[in-house]
């Protein structure tokens, strides 16, 4: 893996992160602990695996989904790059 890749890696888990620490510790935690439970990983094996964090933030946070990925978004401002993009648009795949 590059150093750059490995930079834009930690860039969007850590705005993903922050994003969800701002909705309240209880929901962030139980995000990790879900993705411990359901996959084996944490947040930062997301980046591999969009769709598991996916299925997670859908079950947390329900209805309230779509708003969680637009703050993903705003919180990322110019970091959206192609790669990070294609993160994005796979959490919001229906």
């Amino acid at each position: 893996m590059s150093s750059n890749l490995n930079q834009k890696e930690i860039a969007l888990i850590s705005c993903i992160e922050v994003v969800l620490m701002r909705k309240g510790n209880v929901d962030y935690n139980l995000v990790l602990a879900r993705l411990n439970a359901l996959y084996g990983c944490k947040m930062i094996d997301c980046y591999e695996h969009p769709e598991y964090l996916k299925t997670v933030l859908k079950e947390v946070y329900k209805e309230n989904y779509y708003s969680i990925i637009n703050e993903f978004r705003v919180e990322l401002g110019d970091l959206v790059v192609e790669e990070i993009s294609d993160f994005i648009n796979i959490l919001l795949k229906p």
